[in-house]
Parts: C-alpha cells; structure tokens; sequence
C-alpha cells in the first residue's frame, strides 16, 4: 500500500510539467503558422437542436450560457496573449458558432461546411460539406492559421476526433491532429 502511494505522489509531482510542455509546444506550433485550427463552439447546455430550429432564428436555436460566453472569452485570449496569428476566422452558420467566433475573434465568416449535420433534417447534408471543406483546404495559402468554428460532428468526421465543447483542436495540412487544448468554461 506504501508503494501505491509512493507511486501515486510521483505521478501527481510529474504530471503538471507534461502538460505545461505540451501546451507550450502546442504554442509553438500555432506560432509557426500554417495550422488549421477547429475550434467546437463553447458551452451551450443540451444537445442537438430543437424540432422549431431556424438557422436565421436564434431564438429557435440552442445557444451559449453565460459559462460559454466566458469560455469564449478565454479562448480569445488564449490566441492574444500567446501572439498566435489567425489569418482568418470561419464559422458554422449556427448562432451558437457564430458567438463564440464573435466573442473569441471578432472577426468572422461563416462557411455552410461548418454547419452541424447532426440532427436527420441535416444528415443528408454530410457528404457534400466534406467535399465542399476539402476543396476550400485545396485552395488554402498553407503559411497561415485559418480558425474554424463548428460541430464536434464536424470536427469528428474530418479529423476523427470528438471534442468537448470550447476545445481547441489543431491540425497540419494532411489534417492529422496535432494536439488539443481543453479551455474550460
């Protein structure tokens, strides 16, 4: 039991500097340019959307709770205060996504690509949106970070990674993921 104990205090101890190191790679990497950045929209309590859902109402929509504000505060100012460049800023279609980019970045666009396939009215949906991302990847000056705010269905399906929400998943041009940043909300 003695040992277990010792074992556990040894992990613990070693534990935070890893994830310091991770982070501060992950910082460099960001800095270097050239990453597609996916970002899943912050805190917004529930699932899916509701049967009334109208992408131009977001009164219809499920939306942020002020703990998904404040976490799109931070994601903000985790870019600022790392002085990590974003070439540009794309956002799902959804309220939800188009708040977390305006509280995080400011500066938008939105891409139907981004928008959740989720639920079965937009399932159909899926396959075109992959191709449509996949061509607009084509065509991207790869020397700068480009930021997409979306769906975990989304980031799911292209880089085959579910993240929780306000997470932080970034990726090289071949779209394998590199590493992920949970910001908490």
């Amino acid at each position: 039991m003695k040992f277990l104990n010792y074992l556990i205090v040894i992990f613990i101890c070693i534990n935070p500097p890893v994830k310091a190191d991770s982070k501060q790679t992950l910082i460099n990497e960001l800095q270097n340019g050239g990453k597609l950045i996916f970002i899943r929209h912050a805190y917004a309590p529930g699932g899916g959307d509701p049967d009334n859902f109208d992408i131009n109402d977001c009164i219809t929509q499920r939306n942020l709770s002020d703990s998904g504000r404040i976490q799109s505060q931070k994601i903000g100012n985790f870019f600022e205060e790392n002085k990590i460049k974003i070439e540009k800023v794309y956002s799902s279609e959804w309220c939800r996504c188009k708040e977390t980019a305006s509280i995080a970045f400011k500066k938008y666009e939105t891409k139907n690509f981004l928008n959740s396939f989720y639920s079965s009215k937009f399932a159909k949906n899926r396959k075109k949106q992959i191709i449509d991302f996949d061509r607009f990847i084509g065509n991207w000056d790869k020397n700068h970070n480009l930021v997409f705010v979306t769906h975990y269905v989304v980031i799911s399906e292209i880089l085959n990674y579910t993240p929780s929400s306000g997470e932080i998943v970034v990726s090289d041009k071949s779209l394998k993921v590199i590493d992920t940043l949970k910001i908490e909300y």
